[in-house]
């Protein structure tokens, strides 16, 4: 089941969203503020978060998402800010720093179920790409690894061999 986390202040409005994304069939965590969301996808790792802008505290929207992106474990978790601020620049802010989507508040669900699903199945095709390329790896590698332990085994045996066939002939110090 994938995980979303919620971060937004306002309560009725994150209760709301958890509610309709837990009957979408994912796992919703929320978080009231950016210190508390921080934590949150640290431990929790989830598949997509979504993040207001303006929140109370030391940590707003942009601050939560320059964070994450510092970080190499959070680093590639889809984000999306859904935020009451429509300028441009925020918009521009958001994007620059690293968020996969910006949706303006007030939002239609079927707007964000969209931006969600989209990100989840980006990260699924990723997952996928790099499921297919690590079994290409495994590949390669058990061919070739066997080819190159044979090669200097078969000149150990090879010369075993000889000395097996001569034995009879050679001195034991040529054996040495």
């Amino acid at each position: 089941m994938e995980r979303i986390l919620v971060i937004e202040d306002e309560d009725p409005l994150r209760k709301d969203v958890m509610e309709m994304l837990t009957y979408e069939g994912f796992d919703v965590l929320g978080a009231p503020n950016g210190e508390n969301g921080l934590t949150l996808a640290r431990h929790h790792l989830p598949d997509v978060i979504v993040c207001d802008i303006m929140m109370p505290g030391a940590y707003k929207g942009f601050d939560v998402l320059a964070e994450l992106r510092k970080d190499r474990v959070t680093a590639l978790i889809p984000f999306i800010f859904l935020t009451a601020r429509t300028d441009r620049m925020d918009q521009r802010t958001g994007m620059e720093l690293g968020a996969d989507d910006y949706l303006t508040k007030p939002f239609k669900i079927a707007e964000l179920l969209s931006a969600i699903n989209t990100r989840l199945q980006k990260r699924r095709e990723l997952l996928e790409m790099s499921e297919e390329k690590l079994e290409t790896l495994r590949e390669n590698i058990t061919t070739s690894l066997p080819h190159e332990l044979r090669t200097p085994l078969n000149t150990i045996i090879g010369f075993s061999d000889m000395m097996v066939a001569d034995a009879h002939t050679i001195q034991p110090d040529q054996i040495a």
